[in-house]
């Protein structure tokens, strides 16, 4: 892996995951690229209500998209919920984006379990070639799931929550940042999309936090 990058490696139902900065999950023994949560087009729906949200985010996603499938050269891409952000977020131009990012791809076969924004905004089309499913996609010793519930039987993989956490400093400084959260049985990934938002997830028993940012992923004290 590049050193520029470095990832936080845990073991979880008996197969070494790989926690990448870029906001997503790499299981190398299944060959699997795991997001969840792009809610692509999301800027684009706040614009069409009068926000003044920046553009490009779609494009910002995609990119680091292909810097992923470039570094690790998945088999399969999973994308845990959220695809789409909205029935107004299938837009000419996204859509159009997102059959170039499919072209540059098309080797890759990609797997869509399906979120609740994705019921709002509908299957992508056709044309890019996903496969789609609802919760949970079996694989391995691995349920993957939009809403992180757990599995009689497998180890979950979840989105939904997009989970953040808060560093407490000296004072009164604190600084809230992207985290995976692992439980006993099922581990959330943060949200992939730009203009996302996040959820702060409260330090309970059995809840560790891995925290995102300076290009690392690292554990969190208890």
């Amino acid at each position: 892996m590049h050193a520029a990058f470095p990832s936080c490696r845990l073991d979880v139902a008996g197969q070494s995951i790989d926690l990448l900065p870029e906001r997503a999950l790499w299981w190398p023994a299944g060959d699997m690229l795991f997001v969840a949560d792009l809610h692509l087009g999301k800027a684009a729906s706040f614009r069409a209500l009068g926000q003044p949200v920046p553009h490009g985010t779609t494009a910002q996603n995609l990119a680091r998209l292909d810097q992923l499938i470039g570094q690790h050269r998945p088999r399969e891409l999973v994308v845990l919920g959220d695809f789409l952000h909205d029935a107004q977020a299938r837009t000419p131009q996204l859509l159009a984006n997102l059959e170039s990012w499919r072209e540059r791809n098309a080797g890759l076969r990609c797997t869509l379990v399906r979120g609740n924004h994705d019921a709002r905004a509908g299957d992508p089309p056709h044309s890019l070639s996903f496969d789609i499913v609802d919760e949970p996609y079996l694989t391995g010793p691995f349920a993957a799931c939009h809403h992180p519930r757990p599995h009689p039987t497998h180890f979950v993989l979840g989105g939904h929550l997009h989970p953040v956490c808060k560093l407490q400093g000296s004072g009164r400084d604190s600084l809230r940042m992207p985290c995976f959260v692992r439980e006993e049985r099922r581990l959330i990934l943060p949200a992939f999309g730009e203009f996302t938002g996040g959820w702060l997830m409260e330090a309970v028993p059995g809840r560790r936090f891995y925290g995102i940012g300076g290009d690392a992923v690292w554990p969190l004290p208890n």
